[in-house]
């Protein structure tokens, strides 16, 4: 029989019948693939067979086969990822916020192409999670894009930043004006993805929510503020700033009683100086960025826990608790 146009495509055609359609509990028959192949226009025969699948493993596929006492056929053992794997990563981007439900539905959709068809139907029902918040810009993939790029070409970008009005709307913070930075490291923190970089303008660094961004431009001017990034400490820079907003920075003593211990750790790190006096309290020495999100937190651990110094937190937090309460004294 003369060979059929598609007769050179036969590997690959056998690779990805075996990786989508077979797994331990679900084999296929050389006389089930030599039909196979023969719907696409491929000729195959069992001898052709039994050589293609000893050089499929040769070069390196885990393809069982298995003998006529256990009902012959072959399978493929394991794939790139794991089950474990992909249900891991769906689950992570199911669950991003800054991933639109449209992008979130085509992730998935692809990662399920690394999986046999059987796996690929769990990955879809197992891993669903109603109701969460996604983001709606579609252009942050483009923004992420252009971050990496600058990162790698060493140059600043230039953006607008969008901030959310009490009626549900996005809209441009300062009227639009462009932002210039030079980006050196995006970050996940609470959920959402972050933008750490030098802002010219205020002379510091700074950080801004990706899905946030718009008009992201590559500019043809190169960064700066490498020294003061090469001296940020940016798992201390993380914790400090709450929710990531910006903040005064302030050594901050707190007393807490014993059971939150775990709390502090787990928030500042194993490294955090921490004086335990015995009994059920203890003090711990943070470096924080004061600001109302960071005693929004204190006060949300407890009656218990008190801010012992500096003074000037002392003094601002008390501040805060008063106009809190009138708040709802004047009501």
């Amino acid at each position: 029989m003369p060979k059929s146009q598609n007769q050179k495509s036969k590997l690959l055609y056998l690779i990805d019948i075996l990786n989508n359609e077979t797994d331990e509990n679900h084999q296929i028959s050389t006389k089930e693939l030599i039909a196979r192949l023969d719907a696409e226009g491929i000729h195959a025969d069992r001898k052709t067979i039994y050589s293609d699948i000893d050089e499929l493993i040769d070069y390196g596929y885990d393809i069982i086969k298995l003998s006529a006492a256990d009902g012959g056929g072959y399978y493929m053992a394991s794939h790139e990822f794991e089950s474990a794997e992909l249900k891991l990563l769906v689950d992570a981007v199911q669950s991003s916020r800054f991933i639109t439900e449209k992008k979130s539905r085509q992730l998935i959709k692809k990662l399920s192409k690394l999986t046999n068809k059987y796996e690929a139907g769990t990955l879809q029902r197992e891993v669903y999670i109603a109701d969460r918040a996604k983001s709606g810009n579609e252009s942050i993939y483009y923004t992420v894009d252009a971050i990496h790029s600058a990162i790698r070409e060493n140059k600043r970008l230039g953006f607008s930043y969008m901030v959310w009005t009490p009626d549900k709307k996005l809209v441009e913070k300062d009227e639009g004006k462009i932002r210039e930075v030079s980006p050196w490291l995006l970050v996940w923190q609470d959920e959402n993805y972050y933008l750490v970089g030098f802002d010219s303008n205020a002379g510091e660094i700074r950080h801004y929510r990706v899905d946030k961004i718009r008009n992201c431009e590559i500019l043809n001017l190169e960064r700066i503020g490498r020294e003061k990034f090469e001296s940020l400490d940016l798992a201390r820079y993380s914790s400090k700033n709450f929710g990531m907003y910006h903040g005064t920075d302030e050594t901050v003593i707190l007393e807490l009683p014993a059971y939150l211990a775990g709390v502090i750790i787990d928030r500042f790190g194993v490294d955090t100086a921490i004086k335990y006096f015995g009994g059920d309290r203890f003090e711990a020495r943070i470096n924080v960025c004061v600001s109302q999100q960071f005693f929004g937190w204190v006060l949300g651990l407890g009656p218990e826990v008190r801010i012992k110094s500096p003074e000037n937190v002392v003094n601002d937090y008390i501040s805060f608790l008063n106009q809190s309460l009138q708040g709802y004294i004047n009501s």
